[in-house]
Formats: structure tokens, sequence, C-alpha cells
């Protein structure tokens, strides 16, 4: 299995892969623009994204050697402050920008394309050694992260009945994060509201292992890192209203992993659009979405999805 260690402030894309690792790739890729000189694509933003934008980039310089993808990961909002100050190229995104975001591209001249690249189901995860959590119901998970149930709900035994006294530790996304916004407004209601005495992270790799540490923690992330890290974490169904729904690529595609499932995206600067390189790389991430996304673990766009995404690549022209 490919994994990337994406967990610094930029990372710059090997040429380690070759083109016959592509697979999947689809003849569309050879509409995509002739190489030009050596180059760098900047991308910053969700954690929850670089891999994909990763995997892009790895598929890419195959194809490119000349052209580098550099991928750094600030958080959604983090990303959306360097690309608004003309700091990055891309912004990858677990959530659409907000108004106040928006306003302040607008401001700095940023004129921006918004493209839905894949799909997810955001991932609730327990310590291997917790057989009670198999299922969790969207009013389990408000009790444990509510704000009132800060320093109140400190044990499994508070959240339902026959649960055992096990002492409950939290770790999640951090404040700048998208995935913490779409985790606090479909789980508490309210975007950005949650108790604040857990562990905060734009890290997915420190979740991993603190959950991985404590046979009561449970935390949340994307899909692709649960699928990277199944021998050491177990994935809790969910109870949206409708029964429980295992966290994966068919039921998030088939929409049927409520609340959970939601859309990614990344942002491309129109300036940024007008350079060849940038373009070139954007019309390749659309038009390999399949073998980018088996690549990179994520759920593939749909078909209509597909067809939108290229037309606001298309629309950059």
């Amino acid at each position: 299995m490919f994994r990337f260690n994406l967990k610094v402030a930029a990372v710059a894309i090997p040429v380690a892969l070759l083109l016959t690792a592509c697979g999947g790739t689809t003849a569309d890729s050879t509409d995509t623009a002739a190489p030009v000189a050596s180059s760098e694509i900047r991308v910053d933003g969700s954690s929850t994204v670089a891999p994909l934008a990763a995997a892009a980039g790895e598929l890419f310089k195959a194809e490119n050697p000349n052209i580098n993808v550099s991928v750094g990961t600030s958080g959604t909002g983090g990303g959306f402050a360097k690309f608004c100050a003309g700091e990055t190229d891309i912004s990858n995104a677990s959530r659409q920008i907000k108004d106040e975001e928006a306003a302040e591209c607008a401001a700095a001249g940023i004129e921006f394309t918004e493209i839905v690249v894949a799909n997810d189901a955001l991932t609730v995860v327990v310590n291997k050694a917790n057989t009670w959590a198999t299922c969790l119901t969207i009013e389990e998970l408000n009790k444990m992260w509510a704000p009132e149930s800060e320093g109140t709900v400190t044990s499994w035994s508070q959240i339902r009945a026959g649960f055992p006294d096990v002492p409950l530790d939290l770790y999640g996304a951090g404040t700048d994060s998208g995935t913490f916004d779409y985790f606090t407004k479909e789980i508490n209601g309210e975007e950005g509201a949650s108790r604040t005495d857990y562990n905060p992270t734009e890290d997915d790799n420190v979740t991993v292992q603190g959950v991985e540490g404590a046979e009561g923690a449970i935390g949340y992330f994307g899909l692709s890192y649960f699928e990277e890290n199944a021998d050491k974490l177990t994935a809790v169904e969910i109870d949206g209203g409708a029964g429980c729904v295992a966290p994966n690529s068919a039921n998030a595609q088939a929409g049927t992993y409520a609340p959970l499932g939601r859309p990614l995206f990344i942002y491309a600067s129109k300036t940024a659009a007008a350079k060849p390189e940038v373009l070139s790389f954007l019309e390749f991430f659309v038009a390999n979405d399949d073998a980018i996304t088996t690549k990179a673990l994520f759920v593939p766009l749909s078909a209509d999805q597909k067809t939108a995404a290229q037309a606001a690549v298309a629309g950059l022209k």
C-alpha cells in the first residue's frame, strides 16, 4: 500500500514513481499540456486532501518530470489564508470556502474556481481493545463532543448504559481544520462548537498514535487515514437515524453514510491557472480522477461530479 508522509509545512513531491505505476490512468491524460520548463506548483491546505493532491502530483510528475508539486498541510483555514495572500496556486479544502474567506480573497484580487475532486467518509476510530463501541449514534457522539460535556463527560459508561467505566480520551482535528468545522456542525449542530478538553491536531498521524495508545481513546479523520492504519485502529459504524452504516467508499458515494459523508475540494487561483503548468496539472487531476483516488485510497467522483469538475477546469482556460 502506498503511503504518503505529508505532515510537514511543505513537501516536495519526489520523482520516484514510474509511469508504469499509473495503472488506471485514463487515455484522457494524453490531452494535458506538454511538459514545460522546470517549475513548482504550490499547494497547501487540508491535511485530509493532502494525500490526494500528493498522489496527483506523483502521477503528474511521472509525465512531466520538470514540474514539482509541493503540498503543505496548514489545515483548510490556514490554507485559505495563504491562498488569499497569493502564496499558493491551489488550496486543498475539506469544506467549502467561507464567506469571510472569499471576501478576503476578493479584497486581495484573488479570483478562484472551486473544484470537487473526491468524496470522503469522515471516519470515527477507536482503539483495537475497544470491543463495545461498534456503532455509535449521532446523539452519543454529541454527548462526547458537545461544549457542555467539557469536564463532565469523562467515561464511556456515561455514553451508553452497559459501556464500561473506561476513561474517555478524545482526539480530533485542530480548529483551523475543515474537518473540525464539518464534524462539529454535523455532530454538535454548529460549526466550531466543541468541548476544548480534547487533543487537537492538524496532523492526523498524531490522532492515529493517540487512539492506538489508549483503550478508551476515540478520534476522527478522513477515510484514507483509517484505511492506511486499519491494522492499528477500528472504524466505528455510524447510526444517523437509519441504522448502523460503515464508513467505506461504496456507502460514501451512495450517500448512505450520513451525515459524515462529504465532498472534498481544491480551489484554483485564476491567476495561477493562467500558467500552463498549473492548468496542465488541473486538467490532469480531473481527467485521471479514478487513478488518483484509487492510489490515495479516496472515494472517486460520481459521473455527474466528474462532468462538473471537468467543466470547472475548462472554465479556467
